[in-house]
């Protein structure tokens, strides 16, 4: 098997056309071991690379759903074994030669979108559409899926070009910033000299490269779970304890958090559930929020100011209350080291016409968790930006994307293994 267009561009449709969920990818981590074990590589899967303490937002009833959903696909029993209910995968390689650890992470998982019935889709006038109702890889996370197994075919065929050893991260629950904390607290890239990630599209079109992504925002994605007393809410009300008036007053007061005097933070309450019915005090109530911050320090500031009004409304209301992260990312600052080494390398890319030096992401991303692992333990990390033209934008129902720039990424990849290793 070589490299060409072709074998990338068939694997991308594959992955499209079956798009799972964070921590339900189970068919597609199975087919992406498949190909790595006809590779010859090392796959590390389940508990071998996640840290349960560290799952974020995983739904069992989500997870049963994708692993029925990936034994009707046919994913192979051996592989469902092996992942204990755990999705995503490491291919390990071993040179057996001295030399620099290298790390590499790609997300695997779909978004809930679902995709244009519009026949002049492209995926629909090829046939490689998603078969999932409500699913969709509308953020190209099927394109870094095929972009990670070209880099580990190459590596396949040009063992003897490379020292020391090469992680590729196959990391499932990227959406929601739920998946990389589990696998960074599994110890897996704390041995790594170099961590790279990237996206495709997103801020660039086809042809441009953004070397050194700036402004990465802290976020934390937090469920706050409120329990009352039913009663009836004519004859006996002060019986009751209203858990939806203290989700109410919970969210309006979240809003009123004072903003941090030395450097950007965001609040948003997305989702506010409460109560059974209009003559019961109402007894369950669930905010979804999710805050932001210029670094750490800034976003804990944030964390600690929720959970400590969630407890404080508890008290004022009388009710129970919980409290669950269900995903998180970091700041990260790229290493100069490597942001001249991308551009060096995307420079000398034919298809390449510019090299961006820097673009202000003012958004969060959970590869950050993962470089910051590699950074703290004295590694050097980057994540760029792989342009790329698309039909419309991530998460949407039309969203494509030119295929060609498949074969750009494998290039960077692999031109950075070299240089690296």
């Amino acid at each position: 098997m070589s490299i060409t267009l072709e074998q990338l561009i068939h694997w991308r449709r594959e992955f499209h056309r079956f798009p799972e969920i964070g921590w339900a990818e189970f068919w597609t981590t199975s087919r992406i071991a498949d190909y790595l074990e006809e590779m010859g590589f090392e796959i590390l899967m389940g508990k071998q690379i996640i840290n349960e303490d560290f799952v974020r937002g995983r739904q069992l009833a989500v997870v049963e759903k994708g692993l029925a959903n990936a034994k009707a696909y046919g994913a192979k029993d051996k592989w469902l074994e092996k992942m204990d209910g755990y999705t995503g995968c490491v291919a390990i390689f071993d040179s057996g030669k001295p030399g620099k650890t290298i790390a590499l992470r790609f997300d695997i998982d779909c978004v809930n979108v679902t995709e244009s019935k519009d026949p002049n889709h492209i995926p629909n006038k090829l046939g490689f559409n998603s078969i999932n109702e409500g699913f969709m890889h509308a953020c190209g996370h099927d394109t870094h899926i095929t972009i990670g197994l070209g880099t580990a075919l190459w590596i396949a065929q040009n063992k003897d070009k490379l020292t020391g050893k090469v992680k590729i991260i196959f990391q499932p629950a990227e959406e929601g910033v739920r998946g990389a904390a589990a696998i960074a607290a599994s110890g897996i890239v704390d041995d790594a000299d170099y961590f790279a990630g990237s996206h495709i599209s997103f801020c660039a079109n086809s042809g441009t490269v953004i070397s050194d992504l700036q402004n990465f925002l802290s976020t934390t994605k937090i469920d706050i779970r409120y329990k009352g007393k039913p009663a009836h809410a004519g004859a006996a009300p002060q019986l009751g304890r209203n858990a939806l008036l203290a989700a109410a007053h919970a969210v309006t007061q979240l809003h009123g958090i004072s903003r941090h005097g030395e450097g950007m933070t965001r609040i948003n309450v997305g989702v506010l559930k409460a109560g059974e019915g209009r003559n019961v005090i109402p007894t369950q109530a669930t905010i979804q929020l999710e805050v932001r911050g210029e670094n750490k320090a800034i976003n804990q500031y944030m964390v600690d100011q929720v959970m400590q009004m969630a407890k404080g409304i508890a008290v004022s209301f009388d009710v129970e209350y919980e409290t669950e992260i269900m995903g998180e990312a970091v700041d990260m600052i790229n290493d100069p080291e490597l942001v001249q080494l991308i551009e060096e390398i995307a420079t000398a890319q034919p298809q390449i016409r510019q090299v961006q030096p820097t673009y202000a992401f003012n958004a969060s991303e959970d590869a950050t968790i993962l470089g910051r692992r590699v950074q703290d333990h004295g590694g050097k990390a980057i994540y760029f930006i792989l342009g790329a033209d698309r039909t419309a934008g991530h998460h949407e129902a039309e969203f494509d994307i030119d295929e060609n720039q498949l074969l750009t990424g494998v290039n960077i990849y692999t031109q950075l293994l070299q240089r690296l290793s």
